[in-house]
């Protein structure tokens, strides 16, 4: 099964342009899917090779794996992630003629409930940016021009960290960026006057601070003047959150409260699909809902027999 596995986490990775964390994702399930099938297997046998063969495996054996999963109280969502790595496996396999028959096909998915995204109020967010500003250490200019880029992107965290000095174009009325996302898939997201000031000033006066002379193409540095990790972003936004008084704030939290401020403002869904790099909108709908709850405070709020 081993060698299965990782014929096709390469297949993901060239053919199907999977980022590094869903390969890592599908790696680490998958890895656990095996080792379940060695556990269950007589291993003084040594003709069984440590395992069972994967064109041995059927629908009772894959339901049994699900019923295991749930019995180690894993979450719904993991459960799910999981049945969807073993899934996406065995379709594979049996398309390129690995396996006779696909034993997944007929596998049902757990049923997850989406909980709403946690965003911020356009006060918070104010609050957050305001910190950096406190401050005239280069990081500080970094910091407030990451903060700024990224509420005016909704990007995610891992195009961020991506994103070099050639990807940004500022010069003229439509200051932009381009970021490559989830299935290597290019956009081209316009950027507002607040952001290119942070970034104008942080381009000029702190980042060859950082730099050190160092020649690094990435966009956003640390003090040793190499690319910024998501790791380093996320520590950053954190401490910033915790001076402005606000609670559980991550990167995401920051492309979460675009999208859902866009759609305030009435901006197409069509359109913020196109900036968040959705493939499907349904996931871009999904914002909506909160559009739905904040109009529904407005209204009992200001309707005079809503109180």
């Amino acid at each position: 099964m081993e060698h299965q596995i990782q014929q096709f986490l390469t297949y993901m990775a060239a053919e199907r342009g999977a980022s590094a964390n869903t390969i890592s994702a599908y790696r680490n399930d998958l890895a656990q899917l095996r080792a379940y099938f060695v556990e269950m297997t007589d291993l003084s046998d040594e003709e069984s090779g440590g395992g069972i063969d994967i064109d041995e495996i059927d629908v009772e054996h894959l339901q049994e794996y699900i019923v295991h999963l749930r019995e180690q109280q894993y979450a719904a969502a993991t459960v799910a992630r999981k049945v969807a790595a073993l899934k996406s496996l065995f379709s594979y396999l049996h398309g390129e003629g690995e396996i006779a028959a696909n034993p997944a096909e007929q596998l049902s998915s757990p049923r997850v409930g989406r909980s709403l995204p946690r965003t911020l109020s356009q006060a918070e967010v104010d609050a957050l940016l305001e910190q950096p500003c406190r401050s005239e250490t280069p990081e500080a200019a970094r910091d407030r021009a990451m903060m700024e880029m990224l509420y005016a992107t909704g990007m995610r965290v891992s195009e961020f960290v991506s994103l070099d000095l050639s990807s940004i174009e500022l010069q003229g009325n439509r200051a932009s960026v381009r970021c490559i996302g989830k299935g290597r898939r290019e956009r081209l997201i316009p950027i507002h006057r607040h952001a290119v000031e942070a970034l104008s000033d942080y381009l000029k006066e702190a980042r060859p601070k950082l730099a050190r002379g160092r020649r690094e193409a990435a966009l956003f540095i640390n003090r040793r003047g190499e690319r910024l990790t998501r790791q380093g972003v996320w520590l950053i936004i954190k401490n910033y959150a915790e001076q402005a008084g606000i609670s559980g704030v991550t990167p995401h939290t920051l492309r979460h409260s675009f999208a859902t401020h866009l759609l305030r403002g009435s901006a197409p869904l069509r359109n913020v699909q196109e900036l968040m790099g959705h493939a499907n909108i349904t996931t871009t709908q999904l914002y909506t809902q909160l559009t739905d709850e904040h109009m529904r405070d407005v209204y009992d709020r200001a309707h005079p027999r809503a109180s």
